[in-house]
């Protein structure tokens, strides 16, 4: 696929469909895989910035569920948009202007679990955020920046594995933070493994608290 511009955040739904974010063009556009044609839509944003439902300014991350709902890192309005699939006009789902949800600072990687849990990382913040149906809450890197094992600074996309591991990228500090789920524990404190990569035990209780 071939753009006007460069490319953020890239996504593949169920469908076959390639999915990009725009970031100095404020939109996001997709592709089907399924052509060999260079054709590509708008999904998301009209191409100038601005916090309106159906505008972006500086989309990041962007995620897709089973539904085809099209979620949006809108760092640029410090706001989480979601979009069903085929509308313009978006709801602002998490961030100031989304009562019982949190404050975000330029959010940037976005995923959601097979709960339908989302989680966020939240740049200027220097934190990640979980958020579920009874609110938002920080699970991650909630004491501001750092380079300890319990700390990440200007933060990037993150993901998944199968077992329910978290991978950030901490880019300030040149490196990836792998949070690992520990599902029979109870505690909360954090343990720092010598294995290359810095990893955090979180307690699967803790997690489950933004439900």
């Amino acid at each position: 696929m071939y753009m006007c511009g460069g490319c953020y955040g890239l996504f593949i739904d169920i469908n076959n469909n390639l999915y990009c974010s725009m970031q100095y063009s404020h939109k996001v556009i997709s592709k089907s895989l399924n052509s060999s044609l260079n054709v590509w839509s708008i999904v998301a944003g009209t191409g100038s910035s601005g916090s309106a439902s159906n505008m972006l300014y500086y989309p990041r991350g962007i995620f897709l569920d089973t539904n085809l709902n099209l979620y949006v890192s809108d760092c640029g309005n410090n706001r989480i948009q979601k979009l069903a699939f085929g509308q313009s006009n978006a709801t602002t789902i998490v961030g100031s202007s989304a009562p019982g949800t949190i404050s975000l600072y330029c959010p940037l990687g976005i995923a959601m679990d097979a709960d339908g849990y989302l989680f966020i990382t939240d740049d200027y913040n220097f934190r990640v955020v979980g958020c579920g149906p009874y609110g938002c809450r920080c699970i991650a890197a909630c004491s501001g920046a750092g380079s300890s094992s319990t700390a990440i600074s200007y933060s990037g996309h993150l993901s998944f594995d199968t077992y329910g591991n978290l991978y950030v990228v901490d880019w300030g500090n040149s490196r990836v933070q792998k949070f690992l789920l520990a599902n029979n524990s109870c505690s909360t404190t954090a343990t720092t493994m010598a294995t290359g990569i810095s990893n955090i035990f979180f307690s699967f209780f803790s997690i489950l608290l933004i439900r």
